[in-house]
């Protein structure tokens, strides 16, 4: 089939949505498909449209629904259409009445939606594949976050905790990612200016990332909301455990038996799970281990397979 690939970021921008974007075209194509990625939909004829966030992508799901009601339409949900946009935003309420097909990117997605979109749901985890691991610098124990910084990832939680951590901890915590804004930029310069323990590295070739994601000993992800971060898959294609803000994004990603959770927000509680990560070694494994069964659920070909699944279901009724 040819299908239309709406994400309303381009690579210039290198979040989550656009390596979503990116690696299901790659799915789709080696399929056999013929996949056009854009961030507005020209009207270039398309069998099946599949377009990522409800209320960014509106333009593009209104206007395809409109000129080919009957052609196949799936819409996948981020964090903030599911945590936020669908209860207020019309534009992404619209966006899932019109869809065929909905997509939550983990279990816990379906739960937001009522029996009758549920219905029409499907989960599709994302995924990395194997990261090897670099070596870890023995004099330091090196904690990282990555991200975009915006309100929603909660970008300076992290660095309140490294403050509250004792001299005798050898954590050091980097910080990788744009600040979106001047107000976050100021406010990432005075932060490193004052906590010795928190760096900020700016934007990075994702290469960069993953090498130094190789090279951490945790991934730290405080975020407000989540609609399934592809940072997890990372961390646990490169056997790094994860502490996590305790939301239905991340509970989705890594289960609920997982024990790195904090109340979001909380710095006092990151920093304590920073702590005893550090200095607990059985506190560690049961982080790694809990990830390492976790990580069968986050590979390339089980995020290929169901894609591949959804869109099998329309290739015998697309016109």
């Amino acid at each position: 089939m040819h299908i239309a690939l709406i994400t309303p970021y381009g690579p210039q921008q290198r979040n989550g949505n656009w390596h979503t974007a990116a690696r299901w075209a790659r799915f789709l194509r080696e399929a056999g498909h013929g996949v056009r990625t854009q961030v507005e939909w020209d009207g270039h004829q398309a069998d099946l449209m599949i377009a990522l966030h409800a209320r960014r992508s509106h333009a593009a799901i209104r206007a395809f629904a409109e000129r080919h009601p009957s052609r196949p339409l799936i819409v996948v949900l981020t964090g903030t259409d599911l945590y936020r946009d669908i209860r207020q935003d019309v534009d992404a309420q619209d966006s899932l009445e019109l869809a065929h097909r909905l997509v939550v990117l983990q279990e816990r997605g379906i739960g937001e939606l009522g029996p009758r979109l549920a219905g029409k749901t499907r989960v599709i985890y994302q995924s990395s594949p194997d990261i090897e691991r670099g070596p870890v610098h023995d004099d330091r124990f090196e904690v990282l976050a990555i991200g975009h910084l915006r309100e929603e990832k909660d970008p300076f939680r992290l660095a309140l905790a490294t403050a509250l951590l004792p001299r005798t901890s050898r954590i050091q915590a980097i910080y990788l990612g744009r600040a979106l804004d001047d107000e976050m930029a100021a406010t990432a310069e005075r932060a490193q200016a004052s906590l010795p323990r928190w760096h900020w590295g700016g934007e990075v070739p994702h290469g960069a990332v993953l090498k130094h994601l190789s090279r951490a000993r945790l991934l730290v992800l405080a975020s407000r909301m989540e609609g399934g971060a592809n940072v997890i898959c990372e961390a646990l294609a490169a056997d790094v455990p994860v502490l996590a803000s305790d939301i239905p994004g991340n509970r989705g990603m890594l289960g609920d038996d997982y024990p790195g959770y904090f109340p979001v927000g909380d710095e006092r509680c990151l920093a304590e799970r920073l702590l005893r990560a550090e200095t607990d070694a059985g506190f560690y494994a049961d982080l790694r281990d809990h990830a390492r069964v976790r990580r069968a659920l986050l590979r390339p070909e089980h995020e290929a397979s169901r894609l591949r699944q959804l869109v099998a279901e329309f290739e015998h009724t697309a016109t």
